[in-house]
């Protein structure tokens, strides 16, 4: 532990130890400075402004409570002669409080944002740990000695209250987004549902334009430059995330530990300095083949393509729209970088092909006479049609918005009830596709597809059932699309095809009732379905690769009180205590949740666990396990002896 030290008579440092002993005492000018720097520390984090989406509440709740500070502070200042030694204390413990406030709120100010959600369970553990030793800071102040008075005295004694009823959630984390990481990282099939999951988390994080993503990307440089290249799977999930976000805005991948600025042809030149202008504000590379957007600003040509061919009719730079996508080439500036090349012996990178591809125009009249087929009286020429929006529909969100402009949603919904079973099979895939756009999803549930779907779900051929359980999960990113889509019946056929499915089957069945679940009603729904006994069979079958998902499914139904009722069975406290036992890190992670959100409900599920012999294993995981696996079982073991006392 650091030393703690106190600034006594005659300049010399004092250790906490023997403040504790009593041995010293402080003047007033000699505590001035330590009260004057807790005070300075409350200005500076007030000062920070806005903090990460993720942790804002939590950043503001601990701002206000050093702010309650400020008036007893204040009141120690115009106190005079000496201060006792408790209060010395207390000052000296505040400090350090402060001074791991200041660094954590700083951390939730300008860190990563990926990691601070990947981490999100531990960094809300180092604000209940600040809680905690701010409370006891206080505990011992001798306010009566230094005759504070009753209003700041009952002010701060009203925060102590607080804190010491602050416990920590079960799951501080949000559940969607963590279910959204837990898919992203588990080794499931790739396909576009997992692109609007991706597009979704960007969205919640912030993370959705080129500023945000290069700010993010030098938050995450410095993350990994204070690990000091220590390599963990924390780290490298950081780094996949980032990437992939960035590939979202049209950026290039990076490893975050070159500079991006530089190509590896440029790094011989350590000290050469490429003026700034000549880098494109995409890729922040050297420009081989710069070109002017509508408004007027310069990337570099293959750069800007990707941007405008992901579906972006925004400038990357003003965020304003384009008024045209034309690129003029920008031959003044390439003359200077070449100039500025040939002067510095630099040798300028190939130059990036592009692919060509079909007018705008061009394209748009074909998707526009796909549309149109969809709706011809001739089968072979509907299947031919629909065959070929959905492989359009799959390739790119320019596609996907142009089928919606052109009216495709509605002869698509029409054919879900077509006789024929690959027209069907073809037009659910579709709509799956296109669901990945966020005004699809509103288009497709408004215009009455949903029970189409759930008949499809229902009695589809197998590929037309799973893509049918994908498609509810995408639609069902709505939040009010997820009350429909539990109104209009879905869940018992979504837990059919979890008991009976093929492998994908049950992944697709499980991730779609899992998002349904996060409403409250959906839950009540899910149980009187019957999930519980196929979701342990699938925790029972551990080849599924599914067990994560399994115990997140019964994380948000034991919030609910018939969900404790149906789930809370000897035999599945003591598959928990397996799981516990011997499961890997982030099932124990899971399966901690689950236990702790029983035990907290009741206490015999507490009695329960410790008898299949989950103590020892809890004392073991909050030595060694992961950070949210520490945290968990350290709750456990506090709500443990808490039932042992009564």
């Amino acid at each position: 532990m650091e030393e703690e030290t106190g600034r006594i008579a005659g300049g010399e440092e004092a250790s906490v130890e023997q403040i504790e002993k009593g041995e010293l005492s402080e003047t007033l000018e000699e505590a001035n400075p330590r009260i004057r720097e807790l005070i300075d520390v409350v200005e500076s984090v007030t000062g920070l402004g806005d903090f990460r989406k993720t942790l804002r509440k939590e950043c503001f709740n601990l701002i206000r409570r050093m702010k309650l500070l400020l008036p007893f502070l204040e009141e120690i200042q115009d106190l005079e002669g000496h201060i006792p030694v408790d209060a010395v204390k207390c000052l000296s413990s505040l400090t350090k409080v402060f001074a791991c406030a200041k660094k954590l709120l700083e951390c939730c100010h300008d860190g990563s944002k990926i990691y601070l959600v990947l981490e999100n369970e531990a960094v809300m553990g180092r604000f209940h740990g600040i809680y905690d030793r701010l409370r006891q800071a206080l505990e011992g102040m001798p306010y009566d000695e230094m005759e504070i008075s009753d209003e700041v005295k009952e002010q701060i004694e009203f925060m102590r209250v607080q804190l010491k009823k602050a416990k920590k959630r079960t799951d501080t984390q949000d559940i969607e987004l963590a279910m959204d990481i837990m898919v992203i990282f588990s080794k499931q099939d790739d396909r576009n549902a997992d692109i609007a999951i991706l597009e979704r988390l960007a969205k919640k994080l912030e993370l959705h334009s080129v500023p945000d993503m290069e700010a993010e990307t030098e938050a995450v440089r410095k993350l990994i430059n204070q690990k000091a290249g220590q390599s963990s799977e924390s780290t490298e999930h950081v780094i996949d995330l980032l990437n992939q976000f960035r590939e979202i805005v049209g950026l290039e991948k990076t490893d975050c530990l070159e500079d991006p600025a530089v190509r590896k042809s440029l790094q011989k030149c350590p000290s050469l300095q490429i003026p700034s202008e000549f880098l494109c504000p995409i890729s922040l590379e050297i420009m081989t083949d710069p070109v002017i957007v509508a408004t007027g600003q310069t990337y570099e040509r293959s750069s800007i393509q990707m941007w405008l061919e992901s579906n972006h009719r925004t400038c990357p730079i003003t965020r304003q729209p384009l008024a045209h996508l034309s690129l003029a080439p920008n031959y003044a500036l390439r003359n200077l970088i070449q100039q500025w090349c040939e002067k510095n012996n630099v040798q300028l990178p190939e130059k990036k092909t592009t692919s060509t591809s079909e007018s705008s125009s061009v394209h748009e009249e074909k998707i526009s006479s796909l549309v149109q087929n969809l709706s011809s009286s001739q089968l072979e020429v509907q299947r031919k049609a629909v065959t070929k929006i959905r492989i359009l529909s799959k390739e790119s969100p320019d596609n996907r918005i142009a089928i919606a402009t052109k009216g495709g949603i509605p002869p698509l919904i029409h054919l879900l009830s077509y006789p024929d079973s690959k027209i069907k099979e073809h037009t659910v895939t579709a709509l799956l596709n296109l669901s990945i756009e966020e005004e699809n999803k509103k288009s497709i549930a408004k215009q009455g597809a949903i029970p189409a779907i759930i008949d499809i779900l229902q009695n589809g051929t197998v590929e037309a059932r799973e893509n049918s359980a994908a498609a509810l999960f995408s639609l069902s990113m709505i939040d009010e699309n997820k009350v429909l889509i539990g109104l209009l019946n879905a869940i018992p056929p979504l837990v059919d095809l979890l008991t009976n499915g093929t492998i994908r089957g049950k992944k697709d069945a499980a991730t779609a009732l899992f998002n349904l679940s996060l409403n409250n009603a959906n839950k009540a729904r899910a149980i009187e379905a019957g999930i519980v006994p196929p979701l342990l069979n699938v925790l029972g079958d551990r080849n599924l690769g599914m067990v994560d998902e399994a115990l997140s499914i019964f994380l948000l139904l034991v919030m609910h009180p018939e969900g404790r009722s149906a789930i809370g069975k000897l035999s599945f406290i003591e598959t928990l205590v397996q799981f516990i036992r011997e499961g890997t890190p982030k099932n124990k992670e899971c399966a901690l949740s689950v236990l702790l959100e029983l035990s907290l409900s009741n206490s015999s599920f507490v009695l329960a666990a410790l008898q299949f012999g989950v103590y020892e294993h809890l004392t073991e995981i909050s030595r060694t396990g992961t950070n949210r696996a520490q945290r968990k079982a350290n709750s456990l073991l506090q709500h443990m002896s808490k039932c042992e006392q009564v």
